[in-house]
């Protein structure tokens, strides 16, 4: 019997810091995707210009829009419906006094489905997001669109267990991460792109869904308060299958447009034989680490040194 079929696709480019010219390269690989049966395709994060997190710059805050009326969703709805494909859109959002790191889900229609704000906001060297946003408040979401029930995240979000268990927990059959990674500022021997696409991949194994993750590619250099911040970008973006396998995958240096089909049907039939959900136990999932060490210290002067060990072993956070 024929399932439900969908093709999804993860995008890959290099950003100029002119909005105009990665608005055009966007639109041009979204219809290269489509061409190739794409149904959802997914932009990498924050494409509208260089990644600015490099620098805490008061200026930067001027590339912030309010979500309503903004000209790239509003051009990227437009195009969503003369394709008939689903696009979730990335942007620097101003809202009253508060700034996110959003996406906005544009329907095959060109309807915008809704909202998302990053969750989980970084801050390091190269990667300084505290400064510009605001922790998002939407919580974790799935958006039913035309063609899957779709779970959306961003970057940092996407090192979080929790995140992607949250979203297949509502019924999302694909997990999407746009994403902005790169070289480390502060150590260019740590290369984290191996790691990075572990973890994801986890995640898709762990929930038994697909996974895709768009990345972008090139160096930027950005002038911060302490001279020149320089990150290369390194691609990498995948697909991934419902057991964590890779599907599709780009390289760290060409522009990319992946695409991968999968059968719904048949993975939710796979999702639910496997047991993972039916056996979850989260009445047991709920000791956080304070309370671990409040019980152990408890247990220890009840039973002596017994748990002594494991007690420095949480306080040194060595789990």
């Amino acid at each position: 019997m024929e399932g439900k079929r969908v093709v999804v696709s993860a995008l890959q480019f290099a950003c100029t810091d002119d909005v105009s010219t990665n608005l055009n390269t966007a639109e041009r690989l979204v219809r290269a995707a489509h061409g190739k049966g794409a149904n959802i395709i997914l932009i990498q994060e924050l494409f509208e210009g260089y990644y600015f997190c490099q620098a805490q710059r008061e200026d930067f805050f001027q590339r912030a829009k309010p979500y309503k009326g903004h000209p790239t969703i509003l051009r990227m709805q437009k195009l969503a419906k003369e394709l008939g494909v689903v696009i979730p859109v990335s942007f620097f959002e101003e809202a009253n006094n508060a700034h996110y790191n959003s996406i906005a889900i544009i329907d095959a229609d060109g309807a915008d489905l809704g909202l998302y704000r990053k969750s989980h906001i970084p801050d390091g060297p190269g990667y300084q997001e505290k400064f510009y946003f605001n922790p998002g408040d939407t919580g974790f979401k799935v958006f039913q669109t035309k063609f899957a029930k779709i779970g959306v995240a961003i970057c940092w979000d996407q090192w979080f267990p929790e995140a992607a268990r949250a979203m297949v927990l509502q019924g999302a059959e694909i997990l999407f991460y746009p994403t902005a990674i790169g070289s480390e500022p502060q150590d260019t021997g740590l290369d984290s792109r191996d790691h990075w696409k572990r973890v994801m991949q986890g995640h898709a194994g762990a929930n038994l869904v697909p996974l895709v993750a768009s990345n972008r590619i090139g160096k930027e250099i950005i002038e911060t308060e302490h001279g020149k911040s320089e990150i290369t970008f390194y691609g990498n973006s995948f697909i991934a299958g419902p057991a964590g396998e890779i599907i599709a995958s780009a390289d760290d240096k060409e522009e990319a447009v992946l695409v991968a089909h999968f059968d719904l049907d048949k993975i939710k039939s796979k999702r639910h034989s496997w047991g993972v959900f039916r056996d979850r136990r989260p009445e047991l999932y709920k000791c956080s680490i304070s309370k671990l060490l409040f019980c152990l210290s408890w247990d220890m002067l009840l039973h002596g040194s017994r748990n002594q060990g494991l007690c420095n072993a949480f306080r040194g956070k060595h789990f």
